[in-house]
């Protein structure tokens, strides 16, 4: 008799959940090539996002940026001992899919890609692999956990070396979590109804009047019942019910420092290792930095290790594509 195993082909909440848990304190690096992720691992990154190209250089090259080629992501996996993430384009189902079946251990919904679809992001839990996505805002973070993202991160504003987009979003989530926290009844369930209308995007491009019933995600009025939910278990908690990091701008130990005394459970930093001039000496600064955010000696020692300039930045304002405001 063959044994039924459908119930077992989906990863559960708690696995995923619980894979992001173990990133918690840590550093994950973006890596191009095997050398890189040996840099990374020897720096003591918990993980390592293989992609093709840096957001600095996504950035400058411009045109559609797409997932990794798999043998690239599959060499990085051959050649390091910790965790291999990946991106894929927001909303493109079959990209996660490929990294899913290379065998990466989370898949990263970024905005840092040319989003593939306009209305909807990725349904994450039908995946066994977890995810992580971006957010600006409370209400984006709560449809991504809704969605089945075992993990949050500020989106912050990547390819820039430029921190304060970071903590621009890691304020405005506190302070909405803080209103969360302080609402009456009646102003809870008008922001959970507010996020929940998130949801219906597909009904601005239509000419008729279009009423979104049902979503990649369930029935509308099952989202709202789970937005319900995760919100009240912000409101319990305090803060995200899922691991959260920063992301988007980091450059330096100071700047890892002080996203991770903004609250975040720890970092994601890319273009500030490999394009400052130690990338070596800025890996192991950045991640002493990280797990020593309280101590003031301890960060001043970390800048101190850096052998080279930082990265070069750019001021928000004069960019041309705000990747931040990509994801709904």
């Amino acid at each position: 008799m063959s044994i039924d195993l459908t119930h077992m082909r989906k990863g559960t909440e708690l696995l995923k959940r619980g894979f992001a848990k173990m990133q918690e304190g840590g550093v994950i690096m973006d890596v191009v090539t095997p050398e890189q992720a040996h840099i990374a691992e020897d720096a003591g990154a918990t993980s390592v996002m293989a992609l093709e190209r840096v957001p600095a250089d996504i950035r400058a090259d411009g045109g559609v940026a797409r997932m990794s080629h798999p043998d690239l992501i599959n060499g990085i996996i051959e050649t390091t001992t910790i965790p291999v993430m990946a991106k894929a384009r927001i909303g493109h189902d079959e990209e996660a899919r490929v990294l899913e079946a290379l065998g990466v251990d989370m898949v990263d919904e970024s905005e840092v890609l040319t989003p593939a679809d306009p209305f909807y992001h990725i349904a994450k839990n039908d995946f066994t692999i977890p995810f992580v996505c971006g957010c600006t805002n409370l209400g984006e973070a709560v449809r991504r956990v809704v969605e089945g993202a075992a993990m949050i991160r500020t989106k912050g504003e990547a390819g820039t070396g430029n921190v304060v987009a970071a903590v621009q979003h890691a304020r405005v989530v506190a302070a909405e979590i803080d209103l969360v926290q302080r609402s009456s009844s009646q102003e809870f369930e008008t922001i959970a109804a507010t996020i929940s209308n998130g949801f219906r995007r597909l009904e601005e491009a239509s000419e008729h009047m279009l009423n979104v019933v049902d979503t990649p995600f369930g029935s509308l009025n099952d989202v709202h019942t789970s937005v319900l939910e995760v919100l009240g278990e912000v409101r319990e908690m305090g803060r995200l019910p899922v691991v959260t990091f920063s992301a988007g701008g980091i450059a330096t130990p100071a700047d890892a420092a002080l996203l991770m005394r903004h609250g975040m459970d720890g970092v994601f930093v890319g273009s500030g290792i490999f394009k400052s001039e130690n990338p070596v000496t800025t890996a192991e600064a950045i991640v002493m930095a990280t797990h020593h955010f309280e101590d003031a000696g301890k960060i001043a020692e970390a800048s101190a290790m850096m052998a080279g300039r930082a990265m070069d930045g750019l001021e928000i304002e004069t960019l041309d594509v705000r990747m931040d405001q990509r994801g709904w």
